[in-house]
């Protein structure tokens, strides 16, 4: 019996931490600009780098890029004050213009690459949903299985 619970207990706790998908992606970019248009953007690169729980999740987290492509606010505090857009994926994509282009053209969708996840140190599939707000362009990803 005890066996069981703790089978049960693990399965819900699987079920309650199940990796985020396209509409977690889409809600967390929405929920910035709203904050960007609420409280600025300063606020917003400062909650970012800070890495806010409310806008970082661990691998679904908020990203913000300028529109001439330097990072501006990003967990990995690195990455902030870069311009990466000749910085290719691990299969040579340059995934970063594609995001501005995007970013500067129709002002929202998504971008698939390759990039290193967070929780397990290892390059894997990524797409992620761009939103421009203003001069900036939220970024937020999701890990593909």
């Amino acid at each position: 019996m005890r066996a069981l619970f703790g089978i049960a207990l693990l399965l819900c706790s699987v079920c309650v931490h199940a990796a985020p998908n396209e509409k977690d992606a889409i809600a967390l970019a929405e929920k910035g600009a709203q904050f960007v248009r609420a409280h600025g953007k300063a606020e917003m690169i400062a909650r970012i780098n800070r890495k806010d729980p409310e806008f970082n999740q661990g691998a679904l987290y908020l990203a913000m890029r300028d529109l001439d492509g330097i990072t501006i606010a990003h967990p990995t505090t690195a990455l902030i004050g870069k311009n990466l857009l000749e910085v290719p994926d691990a299969d040579g994509k340059p995934f970063r213009q594609e995001m501005l282009a995007l970013a500067k053209g129709k002002g929202s969708g998504w971008v698939d690459y390759k990039f290193r996840n967070p929780q397990t140190g290892k390059v894997e599939a990524k797409s992620t949903y761009v939103l421009r707000v203003g001069d900036v362009a939220l970024e937020a990803g999701i890990y593909k299985p």
